[in-house]
């Protein structure tokens, strides 16, 4: 994945389900126009899938149009390719706009990037070593104020819930800081979900509406994201058409799939609650690169980076890759369970946004999805006159 981190997670909670055990094949690969255009893709796709989930998907272009590719299924036992305009769980894809939505109030003048997060959420980052007089809102949404990685779905780490089954934002930061500080403010990078919870918090303070109801006036809306959601808390549903979501493992020539648990998507909230579709992700990037989401100066401060592993870094909400054609593309990843997704786009236009539908709790293929993504991306480059 474009932001790397330990993946490593326990299920959701322990449940009965139905489990189906299939022979390992070649991926089935869905024809179309696409297909024949795109030959270094589709083997790209393949490869991604053969090592991902029961299907894999590819939504890609240019200024000129989009195109499509599916391979394997998004629903076990039987041949149904994934559609770019189908729903799925996009994860930590959430967070880019959740940072959208805090550049948006920096841009009215209520909330000011350098300013301590204690200025807005008094009490609220403290204790256990925190300190949020010295920890400022770019720190939160740049991953460096030392707060801990967090994964409210792992067992261990899931804070209580309500009685009807949601979570508060406010008991999962206290569940998020309970881990220990990692650095000093500003010192390193750490992924943390509780970065973006503690920002989720800070939307609702400054606007007095829900976080969800800020993301879809504010974003979905006016983009016209229409198969786009922030569900509420208590919303399990996924809308149709929809990518069934799937835990599973590979094991030599076999592999296993069980449909992934329902949980409340209040237990990510600002961090990874929302749903979407690759079409709709990919008009949402595009956007945001095209300034047409926050003000020039709100997307100058989103791409001041720091640089967080080889040809990958990190700003505001949103990471930079260097493409192996030479070109610079932005976006974020995201998993939950069911589903592991990455949206890239580049200034000229090229996008190109990746979902499987299985988030393995070991041995996931980064490398495949980079190499599908970079594919993708500087193919379409090189058919250019």
């Amino acid at each position: 994945m474009m932001i790397k981190r330990n993946r490593t997670k326990l299920s959701l909670v322990a449940g009965v389900v139905c489990a189906t055990l299939l022979t390992l094949s070649a991926p089935a690969a869905h024809a179309g126009p696409a297909e024949a255009d795109h030959a270094a893709t589709l083997k790209a796709l393949k490869t991604f899938q053969a090592s991902a989930g029961p299907g894999a998907a590819v939504h890609a272009g240019g200024p000129g149009g989009s195109w499509t590719l599916s391979a394997g299924t998004g629903t076990i036992n039987t041949d149904r390719p994934i559609r770019s305009d189908e729903h799925f769980r996009i994860g930590s894809q959430t967070k880019t706009f959740t940072a959208a939505v805090v550049l948006q109030l920096v841009d009215e003048g209520r909330v000011s990037l350098d300013a301590p997060i204690a200025d807005f959420l008094p009490g609220v980052v403290s204790g256990n070593g925190y300190d949020g007089t010295r920890i400022t809102v770019r720190h939160l949404l740049q991953h460096t104020g030392g707060l801990a990685p967090f994964a409210p779905q792992v067992v261990i780490d899931q804070p209580p819930s309500n009685p009807d089954g949601t979570y508060d934002l406010a008991v999962l930061v206290r569940k998020g800081l309970s881990h220990a500080p990692v650095s000093a403010p500003g010192a390193a990078f750490a992924y943390s979900n509780t970065n973006y919870l503690v920002l989720g918090m800070l939307i609702e303070k400054v606007t007095g509406r829900p976080v969800h109801e800020n993301v879809t006036r504010r974003v979905i809306e006016p983009l016209g994201l229409g198969r786009t959601v922030f569900p509420a808390p208590g919303d399990r549903a996924l809308p149709a058409p929809a990518v069934n979501g799937y835990h599973g493992l590979r094991v030599g020539g076999f592999f296993l799939w069980t449909p992934a648990l329902s949980y409340d998507p209040s237990l990510f909230s600002s961090a990874g609650a929302m749903i979407s579709t690759l079409e709709d992700l990919t008009a949402f990037y595009r956007a945001l690169i095209a300034g047409k989401v926050v003000s020039a100066a709100g997307l100058a401060e989103m791409r001041k980076l720091r640089e967080v592993g080889p040809g990958v870094a990190f700003g505001l909400g949103i990471g930079r890759k260097e493409l192996s054609c030479g070109v610079m593309a932005w976006g974020h990843d995201g998993g939950v369970p069911g589903y592991m997704s990455q949206t890239l786009v580049t200034e000229d236009g090229r996008h190109a946004s990746v979902v499987t539908n299985a988030l393995f709790q070991v041995g996931m293929p980064a490398e495949q999805l980079h190499a599908l993504l970079d594919t993708a991306l500087c193919e379409d480059a090189a058919r250019r006159p």
